[in-house]
C-alpha cells in the first residue's frame, strides 16, 4: 500500500491531491537509451510504496509503449495512482515525429487510444503535450472539456503553453496544471508563465527538474550517453556549452555536499521551495535514485541557503538552448 505520510500538494484549485514529487516515466521507454521493463515496473511499484502517487506519461513515449508499461501497474494498483498522460505529438510507428495535432477529432481519438493502452476507464490529468498553432486553443480545450463531461478525463492540463494560451484555455475550462521545463538551469517560466498560473490558481508541474540528469553531476561528457540517447543532440550537452555548464554542475555539487545533500536533492528542494503549487516530476529508472530524489521532499531551505543558490546561478549562467533549434518553436506557445 502507498505510504500516506509522503508530503502532498494540490493540482489547481479543484484538482487532485498528489505527492509533492511525481515520477516522470518517459525514460523508461524512450529517448534516454535502453531500458528494462521489469526494472521499470519495480521502480513504479516502489514509487507507490514510498508515497509517490503522481505518475506522468504520454502517448508519444515509446509510441504507446510507456502507457502500456504503466498499464501493467494500473492493472493491480489503479486506486493508488493519479495518472497523467498527454496527446498532441503524433509519431509514426517507427518513432518519426509527424505533426502536432490539436484538432477536436484527434483529441477524442487520442484519448480513447490512451485509455485502451493504460487499461483504465478514466485519465486523472490529461494534457495537451504541445500547442497546435493551426487550431484555436478554444477548440482543442473545448474537445478536452467534452472528455471531462463524458467521464473519460477528470482534469485538464497544458504543456509548454504560453501566458496568452493559458488564459484563453482557462476561460473555456479550468486548467489544473501547466507542465513545462523548470529547474536551476531553466528559469524562463518565472517571467510570465508562473505568475499567470498563480493568478489563475493553476499548479506548475516542472519536467526535467534535474536538467535531464545534468544537475546530478553524473554526466561529464556526451560520450557517456548511449548512441541513441536524445540528449546527445541537445545544445547544452555539446562542445563548449557542455564545458561551460560543467562549472554550474560542479558548483551545485560542492554546495550540496557541504550541506549534507546530493546535488539532485538540492536541485529538487530548490524547486519545491518555490511554492506549494509546484510539483516536480523527476524521472529515473533506478530505485536508489528514486529514494534519493524522494528525500528532497523533507528538505527545508532557509533564507541564507536560498541566497547562496541565487548567487551560484548568477555566477554560472547556462550556455545553450534547452532544445535543438528545430524544436524551440514549439515551446511556450
Amino acid at each position: 500500500m502507498t505510504n500516506p505520510n509522503f508530503p502532498r500538494r494540490r493540482l489547481g484549485a479543484d484538482g487532485p491531491d498528489v505527492s509533492a514529487l511525481g515520477l516522470g516515466c518517459m525514460g523508461m521507454s524512450d529517448f534516454y537509451g535502453p531500458a528494462d521493463d521489469a526494472q521499470s515496473l519495480a521502480v513504479l511499484h516502489h514509487a507507490l510504496d514510498i508515497g509517490i502517487n503522481f505518475l506522468d506519461t504520454a502517448d508519444m513515449y515509446g509510441v504507446g509503449a510507456n502507457e502500456r508499461l504503466l498499464g501493467q501497474l494500473l492493472a493491480t494498483r489503479r486506486n493508488e495512482v493519479v495518472v497523467a498522460t498527454k496527446f498532441g505529438n503524433v509519431r509514426a510507428p517507427d518513432g518519426t515525429v509527424l505533426r502536432i495535432d490539436g484538432s477536436p477529432a484527434y483529441v477524442r481519438q487520442a484519448c480513447d487510444a490512451s485509455l485502451q493502452r493504460l487499461g483504465v476507464d478514466h485519465i486523472d490529468l490529461y494534457y495537451q503535450h504541445r500547442v497546435d498553432k493551426t487550431v484555436p486553443i478554444e477548440e482543442t480545450v473545448g474537445a478536452m472539456a467534452d472528455l471531462v463531461k463524458a467521464g473519460k478525463v477528470r482534469h485538464l492540463g497544458l504543456s509548454e503553453a504560453g501566458m496568452t494560451t493559458i488564459r484563453r484555455a482557462h476561460d473555456v475550462h479550468p486548467i489544473a496544471a501547466v507542465q513545462t521545463e523548470y529547474s536551476l538551469w531553466t528559469r524562463d517560466v518565472e517571467e510570465e508563465v508562473l505568475p499567470t498560473c498563480r493568478q489563475l490558481g493553476i499548479a506548475l508541474v516542472p519536467y526535467s527538474p534535474l536538467g535531464r540528469g545534468f544537475l546530478t553531476g553524473a554526466i561529464r561528457s556526451a560520450e557517456q550517453l548511449s548512441p541513441d540517447d536524445r540528449r546527445r543532440i541537445h545544445p547544452r550537452f555539446q562542445g563548449e556549452n557542455l564545458d561551460h555548464n560543467l562549472a554550474l554542475a560542479d558548483a551545485l555539487s560542492a554546495l550540496a555536499r557541504g550541506w549534507g545533500y546530493t546535488p539532485a536533492q538540492l536541485a529538487l528542494a530548490w524547486l519545491l521551495d518555490r511554492g506549494q503549487d509546484i510539483v516536480p516530476i523527476p524521472g529515473t529508472r533506478s530505485i536508489a535514485r528514486l529514494d534519493e530524489n524522494a528525500a528532497a521532499a523533507g528538505i527545508q531551505l532557509d533564507a541564507a541557503r536560498r541566497d547562496s543558490l541565487e548567487t551560484l546561478l548568477v555566477m554560472h549562467a547556462v550556455a545553450g538552448t534547452r532544445y535543438p533549434a528545430a524544436q524551440m518553436g514549439a515551446l511556450n506557445v
